[in-house]
């Protein structure tokens, strides 16, 4: 089966605003080649931008949208800041694929420099209390 390159952007397209296909994992492999450099380039026509979670702006109550790459898989997750107590709260990029325990699956601290494609202007309120519904 031979996709076009048209067809491979809707399929990004989709992929990206989580419209017609759940973000989640997703293998970036067409036709057993990876096409990730042609998804990275979908991500930047739909505003992501290569950053690290330690440089995305986000307030406790708030996240972000972004997609996490580990060739040939993006996962898709938000960064933001998981509250333990009234005073104490963590920023990261959690992704949407879970673990055993129910919690994420890739994890990455404001302290690590791998890079994540984030998209502040989709920045969303979320339940601060219960991030484990992301």
């Amino acid at each position: 089966m031979n996709i076009s390159s048209e067809n491979l952007d809707e399929a990004f397209s989709d992929i990206i605003t989580g419209k017609e296909v759940t973000r989640s994992k997703h293998e970036l492999v067409m036709n057993g080649k990876p096409v990730v450099d042609q998804f990275l380039k979908a991500l930047q026509r739909h505003g992501f931008e290569k950053t690290i979670v330690g440089k995305v702006e986000v307030n406790v109550g708030e996240r972000v949208p972004a997609f996490f790459i580990e060739e040939p898989i993006a996962y898709f997750g938000w960064v933001f800041w998981e509250k333990f107590t009234s005073d104490k709260a963590r920023k990261l990029w959690g992704s949407v694929v879970k673990n055993v325990k129910g919690d994420w699956a890739i994890q990455i601290s404001p302290a690590k420099s791998s890079p994540i494609y984030a998209n502040p202007s989709l920045k969303i309120e979320m339940d601060a209390d219960n991030p484990v519904t992301l």
